[in-house]
């Protein structure tokens, strides 16, 4: 897949920067606008609205759907046949990585250099009509993406409202240690270390100190395929994963796991963390309390096809995937099952900007349109503490809108070719 030119992509930042340099924030229209289109998603209703229109004033919806009212002054933007829908949400996402050697990136490039690869990541992202995106860790860059965010939320780099979590959290020796390399060398780590109870509390209070939104802990890993099974070891016990969840929630803030396997997808359902990442394996039980307690399950099926379909050999390419067929028979039953889902790509370790697919892989795999995006939109908006404010095209709702051709409830392909962009009432893409 061609990566986009360097050159161009500095050029665009240089040039919205300029022109917003003196406000340094972009301000929504003085005057209300009316968005009109052949067609308007209603996800929470699961149907076409024929034709669309929305009436938006400052950064907030007055008014959607079939017409709406046309105050004096209004600017009307005319999409034609396309619809629109709220923003995409990416439940899962890395910033601070793109394709190549993920230990690499941390060893050989500066955290400078690596947050101006985030910057221009969080404008694809944007672009692609993501307007709300979780980062799921800066794999190496600590709190790197506290001034992404911020940055973002002053206007003074384009960018998707992020929720970030810092470097995630891991033990000594697991799933995200330098694993590999010359001892001597002392290769860091891309993941903070916390070995007990003790030691994620302190861990976590750093982290919030350091301006995280949420905590991101490594639960499982390396996995490997064992007679068709997955086999993964699990880092921390249930108890241990609870004080971390009780720390973050004294603060009103929460816990989210790289889970792909059971004993450990288990013990975080137990603790009551708010997401299972990854979610490759889930006992009957696991699904139980995740469906008792709404605990979002989020596949990331793209990072999957993209490891397997780009290994460094051919045994590499095997291994993935045969973990992908895995992944795609369990899968099958907790839909089957009920299990609550939001939409995470894991973008990074691919092209940012691309991460669309993730809906149209969920739907290849079992789910429906209309369910893909109810996850996407409705439950990812809560899984981002933005519900009621993001997911939907309401009254009062920010004014966070996409347009796409088609009709993404009869082809979910429709969500991979944005070419509308409003994100609390400011236009990036037309």
């Amino acid at each position: 897949m061609a990566k986009q030119s360097p050159v161009l992509a500095v050029c665009f930042c240089v040039c919205w920067l300029g022109a917003n340099a003196s406000s340094q924030s972009p301000a929504p229209s003085s005057s209300p606008v009316v968005l009109h289109a052949a067609r308007l998603l209603d996800v929470k209703a699961g149907k076409i609205v024929k034709p669309g229109e929305i009436l938006i004033q400052g950064d907030r919806i007055v008014e959607a759907g079939a017409s709406v009212k046309r105050p004096a002054g209004a600017e009307v933007i005319d999409l034609g046949d396309r619809t629109l829908m709220p923003g995409l949400i990416d439940a899962h996402i890395h910033l601070f990585l793109h394709p190549g050697a993920e230990d690499l990136q941390t060893v050989q490039e500066s955290v400078p250099q690596r947050t101006i690869t985030a910057t221009l990541a969080a404008r694809d992202d944007l672009m692609a009509g993501f307007t709300a995106e979780r980062d799921m860790g800066t794999e190496g860059a600590g709190s790197a993406d506290t001034a992404v965010r911020d940055a973002i939320n002053s206007g003074q780099i384009p960018g998707p409202r992020l929720r970030i979590s810092g470097n995630a959290v891991n033990i000594l020796g697991g799933h995200e240690d330098a694993i590999g390399y010359n001892p001597a060398q002392n290769v860091l780590p891309n993941a903070d270390y916390a070995n007990n109870a003790d030691e994620l509390v302190a861990v976590i209070r750093q982290q919030f100190k350091e301006g995280a939104d949420f905590i991101k802990i490594y639960e499982t890993g390396a996995d490997s395929v064992r007679d068709g099974k997955l086999v993964t070891p699990y880092q921390y016990t249930e108890l241990q994963l609870e004080a971390a969840v009780k720390e973050a929630a004294r603060l009103g803030k929460h816990v989210a796991v790289h889970a792909t396997g059971e004993p450990g997808t288990l013990y975080a359902a137990q603790a009551g963390v708010v997401s299972i990442d990854h979610a490759d394996q889930l006992s009957d039980e696991t699904v139980r309390l995740m469906k008792e307690k709404q605990i979002f399950a989020v596949p990331t099926f793209t990072i999957f096809e993209y490891f397997a379909e780009h290994a460094a050999t051919p045994q590499q390419g095997a291994r993935e995937r045969q973990m992908l067929v895995v992944k795609i028979q369990e899968f099958k039953k907790q839909v089957a099952a009920g299990v609550p889902m939001a939409v995470g790509s894991d973008v990074g370790p691919f092209p940012h900007g691309t991460q669309a697919r993730e809906l149209f892989l969920l739907v290849k795999y079992g789910m429906t349109p209309q369910a893909v995006l109810q996850a996407d939109l409705v439950n990812g908006a809560k899984l981002l503490g933005w519900e009621k404010e993001i997911g939907s095209l309401e009254p009062g709702y920010l004014a966070d809108i996409v347009a796409v051709p088609g009709d993404p409830l009869q082809d979910i392909s429709a969500v991979q070719n944005v070419s509308f962009v409003m994100k609390g009432g400011v236009v990036y893409k037309k």
